[in-house]
């Protein structure tokens, strides 16, 4: 299936070759020198899908982690024919309509047909075709209960065909040898905790005359985890538990999305930006921008910039007080400023110093990560990542004063998940429901 599969995408990209030169030329009758850009540009797009991994098995894998691995690798594959033709000098020996009209279609007829494939293995399966019959060992774990009870195991390939409850006994063993005989099983997935190492090793002696294929799905618990994936540590494989999730092209595509839409927003605001710089200079006394140290990415401190927003005051070393609703310190210019969210504009320019991120975890001050670092679990793990202006938990309604424990926790809860799952679409959804919620939101302090 592999191999069909790589034929077929190298035969769609000949075929949009050659659509493309009909459309632009008026003819099938390709020049020699296009025939060989194009079947060389076939095989290089078929090269690049199967680095990332595209002609393995679907099973098990979402048709979105399809998609993404489908257009990562058209991309490298037109980054590398761009490059060659560049430095080649080549570039001007073809038609750009003609390239562009054959990444067109041939990208689209590569979607196309993934799409048509996934559709007919979802009626398949959904009709009890085309499934790997599994026996679930569950050790009353939440993974347990959610392959066994989940709804899109089949579209993922899978069927429970034999549950079977935990045990460590001799007399388990055999049921559990037995099972798989009888359900003439595919896979045994033994949900179990981490601290069941011994029954491991027992399950796999049992089963060794069984051509079942084992997977050790554990049963975390309370065991908080952050981006956790299997890594290839010098020749070794480790299971990650709590790890940033912003490393090698992840980190370059954060970068650039807080440079190009950070500077398109630093233009945009410096009226505004002037404008309430008049009005706090002509309302209070003191300066302009507020300046205080935060905590930021691997727990590095760095300065922050908002728009003062209170009055001067001096507070004891090591305390910080937040401001809550109603506080008298806030002047009335700031009272606006909060309610909208206009005094974090300054920390645009923390993102072009690259110390903060558009989206992210808020930065606590240093006084208050002291304080809720021993209160919070997992609270300091949001400084894997930069801090941002805005973040998940900030549209989710968890943004300004955190008056009580639970209120922080549910940050953190949220800020985890951001960090757990962040991809460039949750950015852009995050800043738009921010400028949605954070300019018309009616709350105070």
């Amino acid at each position: 299936m592999a191999m069909l599969a790589a034929v077929l995408d190298f035969l769609l990209v000949v075929a949009s070759g050659y659509l493309a030169y009909l459309w632009r030329f008026g003819t099938l009758a390709m020049n020699g020198r296009y025939t060989l850009t194009t079947f060389l540009f076939a095989l290089l797009v078929m090269l690049s899908l199967w680095l990332c991994g595209m002609y393995r098995s679907w099973r098990g894998r979402s048709f979105w982690h399809q998609l993404g691995g489908l257009y990562f690798g058209w991309l490298a594959a037109i980054g590398i024919t761009l490059t060659l033709t560049f430095f080649l000098k080549i570039s001007d020996s073809y038609s750009r309509k003609w390239f562009f009209v054959m990444l067109g279609l041939g990208c689209i007829a590569c979607t196309l047909t993934r799409l048509s494939v996934f559709q007919l293995l979802r009626m398949l399966r959904s009709s009890g075709r085309n499934l790997k019959s599994v026996v679930l060992v569950d050790a009353g774990g939440d993974a347990a209960h959610q392959l066994n009870h989940g709804r899109s195991l089949r579209e993922y390939g899978y069927h429970v065909a034999h549950c079977l409850p935990f045990d460590t006994s001799d007399a388990w063993l055999g049921a559990l040898v037995e099972a798989v005989s009888q359900s003439k099983a595919h896979e045994v997935w033994l949900c179990l905790p981490l601290t069941a190492g011994d029954a491991i090793k027992a399950v796999l002696y049992e089963l060794r005359h069984h051509t079942v294929e084992i997977r050790f799905i554990p049963e975390w618990g309370d065991i908080p985890l952050l981006n956790h994936k299997v890594s290839n540590i010098a020749g070794l494989y480790s299971l990650d538990l709590s790890c940033s999730p912003m490393e090698g092209p992840a980190r370059v595509v954060k970068r650039i999305e807080d440079i190009v839409i950070g500077g398109l927003i630093s233009l945009m605001i410096v009226p505004v930006c002037l404008a309430i710089g008049v009005a706090i200079k002509l309302t209070s006394s003191g300066p302009v921008v507020f300046k205080q140290y935060r905590t930021g990415i691997n727990g590095k401190r760095f300065k922050v910039y908002k728009f003062r927003s209170m009055v001067v005051h001096n507070e004891s070393s090591g305390t910080v007080t937040q401001a809550t609703k109603g506080d008298a310190r806030v002047t009335k210019v700031g009272a606006f400023l909060r309610r909208t969210s206009l005094d974090e504009l300054p920390q645009f320019f923390n993102v072009l110093q690259g110390r903060m991120s558009i989206v992210g975890p808020r930065p606590h001050a240093l006084a208050h990560n002291e304080y809720y670092k021993d209160l919070v679990e997992s609270y300091m793990q949001r400084h894997k990542v930069k801090p941002g202006i805005t973040g998940w938990a900030q549209v989710n309604g968890y943004r300004g004063e955190t008056d009580t424990l639970d209120k922080m926790q549910k940050r953190v809860e949220h800020d985890l998940w951001y960090i757990d799952n962040w991809s460039l679409w949750l950015d852009i959804k995050i800043i738009f429901w921010t400028v949605l919620k954070g300019f018309v939101s009616k709350t105070a302090y």
